[in-house]
């Protein structure tokens, strides 16, 4: 057979073949004088076995792996490999289903509302807001939850306070709404500033959670200013490049309150 006449016995395409035969899955036969390669029962025996691996959801290598040895000496574990695989793909596809379907039980979507069960939780204990800091803060707790690593995301979710303990510090929260015209030397940003750092759950300050963002600006920094590493820091850092002027003096006063306090 030409490579066309075994692609078509076995349901592939001529591109494939050539494929394969670059991966070394496939021997390549040698030319003829004519210039023609011609290929025999066994180049289609193995291009039906190809074919059938990946059809179950081998990878290439994994196949070359099972084609080593005409007995397949170590196709079943390579399959059994495989079938815990798709297990644990069976189990995250319901989980998926599952959260869709809780989400579409809604009468309305907002963008962030396909977050983590976790957050979804701890977004349904904060006052709902259409604008201010605590609009602010559901998108920035949606951005954590995708973006945070697992320990960091743990630790939100662990240290995250209460409903009650939320609608204590709304009242805070619309005050810092107030300054958002306001210059940072306004005489209401230092009182702000220290109901704010009292209102900070202990456990979240005992976590840890928030110690880069207690460092002080040139700590950890590198030559010429360089801000300090990590993703907590860089989003510390762009979190108050997002505020006004005198809402984020409020904040860098928090945090320099809540260093002071961690530090005793």
């Amino acid at each position: 057979m030409r490579i066309g006449e075994l692609a078509a016995l076995a349901g592939v395409s001529t591109r494939t073949v050539r494929h394969y035969h670059r991966l070394g899955l496939l021997p390549e036969p040698e030319r003829r004088a004519n210039g023609y390669r011609v290929y025999g029962l066994r180049a289609a025996v193995t291009l039906a076995r190809i074919r059938r691996l990946t059809e179950l959801g081998l990878s290439l290598a994994e196949v070359g792996d099972a084609l080593a040895d005409d007995r397949g000496r170590d196709l079943r574990e390579i399959l059994t490999e495989l079938d815990a695989d798709l297990a644990r793909q069976e189990q995250e596809i319901r989980l998926r289903r599952a959260r869709l379907a809780e989400l579409l039980t809604r009468d309305s979507l907002h963008p962030d509302d396909p977050v983590s069960p976790g957050m979804t939780g701890l977004l349904s204990r904060l006052p709902q807001a259409e604008t201010g800091m605590l609009a602010r803060e559901r998108e920035l707790l949606a951005l954590l939850d995708a973006t945070a690593g697992p320990d960091t995301h743990r630790l939100l979710l662990e240290t995250a306070p209460d409903a009650g303990h939320m609608g204590r510090v709304e009242d805070l929260y619309r005050e810092l709404d107030a300054l958002a015209d306001a210059d940072p030397g306004d005489p209401r940003v230092p009182g702000l500033a220290e109901r704010l750092a009292d209102a900070v759950p202990p456990d979240m300050l005992r976590s840890g959670l928030l110690d880069p963002a207690l460092r002080p600006a040139d700590a950890d920094g590198g030559a010429d200013g360089e801000a300090p590493a990590g993703e907590r820091e860089a989003f510390a850092r762009a979190f108050l490049a997002d505020l006004p002027p005198a809402q984020a003096e409020v904040v860098r006063q928090v945090m320099a309150l809540l260093a002071d306090r961690s530090a005793t």
